[in-house]
């Protein structure tokens, strides 16, 4: 017969163990044996309800440090600092260590890790730290990847998030800056995203995508890019519009790579916000002006009565749709020149990533990486350039067409585009050279493939 013995305090399952001996006339047994086994089954009832701390990791971002660990049932904790020298003692409830605690190596926070029992269920992990630090921890549920996991994240104390910021390149000439494009690589650290059948994480590739996109995006005049996320960590929806809206930027462009359980399935396509996202996003916006330290459009709301808040929302929201939409196009008429779309239209959707009021942006899903063919493709490097050189051109047709006010490319280049109705004897080869421009950079801007044009057919002609 089996006896409930996590229904019975600690300190009394020795004497329910005697009792339920003596009740089943097994007194008789030696005394020392009997002694031996109760103290066993005591022994395990103390450990039976300890958390297993499974696995410890370290991610480094340029604003914090995230610990995280996996545990085999939910973690009770406790953290606080101490100073002369910094640490950060964290103290785990009903805990033991299953794993050795890593080695920090060039971290910009943790100099060491160390770890004691405390009692006969508890653990202490002790952090020695460069200096001092503003901690914050949370739990995390199972999901379809990871147990529960206790996180723990350090930033350091006294500097705000707007001193940890890149500041913005000065102004090469008066009233001349660049466009600044914000590249968001998706997921990142605790969250890999997509997984393909061979092993390869979305988080990896749309980074190493990202990165050649920021260096395609830098190699034309009048335009900078900027990476949101420039290495494994995992950074908040809502933080990397903050990021990009830190840059100033003017386009806010996020790199994924889509999933789908038929692994069939293949192509990239574009996202915009839809106007539901919109107004869901003026709703919070509206909801909490008077705690918000951001700025829409540059104006802030905090000091504004809510219909005159609610119509400058809605002006920069119309904006910003309207622009966004159009450089989704431009990028979209690109990617088809790598070969089969998904959607052979821009798609809208509520995705958090492109709901900034002031900042138009566009979500990329490059591929899918649950599709082996396409896997294969992400994780190779002269795809990714190819990738980055089509999302580049894109970007670079819309604010040719559109350049922002006060940019470089403003002042040198028209903001409409000259169109030329083409006639008997045209050539793509001839129109080329009639308007000074190379002849990929004609196909790429009118999403022309192959040498093939009509009479009466009208070009745009992209600036010099």
């Amino acid at each position: 017969m089996l006896y409930p013995l996590d229904k019975i305090g600690k300190n009394e399952t020795a004497c329910y163990f005697l009792i339920k001996c003596r009740e089943a006339g097994l007194l008789g047994m030696n005394k020392s044996v009997l002694l031996f086994i109760a103290m066993l089954v005591w022994s395990l009832s103390l450990h039976a309800g300890q958390s297993v701390i499974k696995s410890l990791r370290i991610w480094s971002a340029p604003d914090h440090v995230r610990l995280v660990f996996d545990t085999d049932s939910v973690l009770q904790h406790n953290l606080f600092t101490l100073d002369k020298p910094h640490r950060l003692v964290l103290d785990l409830k009903s805990a033991k260590l299953g794993v050795k605690l890593p080695t920090p190596e060039n971290d910009s926070f943790i100099t060491g890790l160390r770890s004691a029992t405390r009692g006969k269920q508890d653990v202490r992990v002790v952090l020695d730290l460069k200096g001092a630090v503003k901690p914050k921890s949370f739990l995390l549920k199972p999901n379809r990847q990871y147990g529960h996991r206790l996180v723990v994240d350090l930033y350091e104390k006294g500097k705000s998030a707007a001193k940890r910021s890149i500041p913005v390149k000065a102004l090469a000439n008066a009233g001349e800056r660049d466009v600044v494009i914000a590249v968001d690589a998706g997921h990142g650290g605790e969250d890999p995203g997509a997984r393909g059948k061979h092993g390869t994480y979305e988080k990896d590739v749309v980074l190493a995508i990202a990165r050649k996109l920021v260096k395609q995006i830098n190699r034309r005049k009048g335009m900078r890019g900027v990476l949101v996320r420039n290495g494994d960590y995992y950074l908040g929806l809502r933080k990397r519009m903050k990021i990009a809206r830190r840059h100033r930027a003017d386009l806010f462009i996020s790199i994924h790579a889509d999933s789908f359980r038929d692994s069939k399935v293949t192509g990239a396509s574009v996202y915009t916000l839809s106007r539901k996202g919109a107004s869901s996003e003026a709703a919070r916006w509206l909801a909490e002006k008077e705690n918000s330290a951001d700025l829409i459009g540059g104006v802030s709301l905090d000091d504004r009565d809510d219909t005159l808040a609610s119509v400058l929302l809605d002006l920069s929201q119309i904006g910003t749709l309207q622009a966004s939409s159009e450089a989704a196009d431009r990028v979209l008429k690109n990617l088809k020149h790598l070969g089969k779309v998904h959607k052979r239209k821009v798609q809208q959707a509520g995705f958090v990533v492109l709901k900034s009021p002031d900042i138009p942006s566009i979500l990329v899903e490059t591929a899918f990486i649950s599709s082996p063919k396409e896997e294969g493709r992400l994780k190779d490097a002269a795809h990714q350039n190819r990738l980055a050189k089509a999302l580049a051109s894109g970007i670079d047709n819309y604010f040719r067409f559109q350049p922002p006010p006060g940019t470089w490319l403003a002042a040198h280049h028209n903001r409409e585009p000259t169109r030329h109705i083409i006639g008997r004897g045209d050539t793509l080869t001839k129109i080329a050279r009639r308007y000074q421009v190379s002849l990929s950079r004609l196909r790429n801007y009118n999403a022309i493939e192959g040498d093939r044009i009509q009479i009466g057919q009208v070009l745009e002609i992209p600036g010099s």
